[in-house]
């Protein structure tokens, strides 16, 4: 019997596109429901009672909650092809790492130079920080995952669809500060259809954004 996989799914958050890029790099088939997350639906609240966020993966009928513990069960579960995480227990703890350390940082500060307020400047510091910290781990591998991606590409390349709404907001240029992380996410978006697939365009990530911004009263 086939796998029911169902992902609830928000198209502007990058958590919900690291489980789509997961899923497409396992060829597995699913299907995506968009929730408005200012009307929450009857099923969100019954599969994640506990956040109440987005995304959750329903594999045959269980909710599994939070993008970087569904990117997981998912390697787990589909170990047939292109592995997340590394066999080697040292380098798995790595990967887990650094993919907790863009989850601690990259939405916040994302959320607070888009947002506009007082604390804009500080935020863009901030991001450029974490971006040449996550640069220098980067190296001159290919990608984090070093000759393929990984889990650590998988966590960080949605964000990137956000830089060029960071750009226009915060009158700033991403690419000039951190040139090899931008010239990674193209890679990854030219060599690897799930992640060019999962994400949306960045005009149309910038269109959401004023769009929101309006209706939170900071346009």
């Amino acid at each position: 019997m086939e796998d029911e996989v169902v992902l609830l799914d928000f198209w502007p958050s990058s958590f919900a596109m690291r489980v789509k890029i997961a899923l497409g790099e396992k060829g597995i088939k699913y299907e995506c429901k968009q929730e408005d997350l200012f009307n929450k639906s009857p099923l969100l609240l019954q599969m994640n009672p506990i956040h109440q966020k987005i995304p959750v993966l329903i594999h045959n009928g269980n909710p599994i909650s939070e993008s970087l513990i569904i990117l997981q069960y998912i390697d787990q579960v589909w170990n047939h092809k292109s592995p997340l995480l590394p066999s080697d227990p040292y380098q798995r703890s790595q990967s887990v790492f650094w993919a907790d350390y863009i989850d601690k940082k990259m939405y916040g500060i994302v959320r607070r130079i888009w947002m506009g307020k007082e604390d804009q400047e500080e935020a863009k510091e901030e991001l450029m920080q974490c971006l040449k910290t996550l640069e220098g781990e980067l190296g001159d591998k290919l990608y984090f995952g070093g000759e393929s991606i990984g889990l650590v590409d998988v966590a960080l390349v949605p964000f990137t669809t956000w830089f060029y709404s960071c750009e226009r907001c915060g009158d700033f240029s991403i690419e000039a500060g951190c040139p090899n992380l931008v010239a990674w996410a193209k890679r990854c978006k030219e060599n690897y259809q799930s992640v060019s697939n999962a994400l949306p365009h960045p005009h149309q990530i910038y269109d959401y954004v004023l769009q929101l911004k309006k209706r939170l009263g900071l346009a």
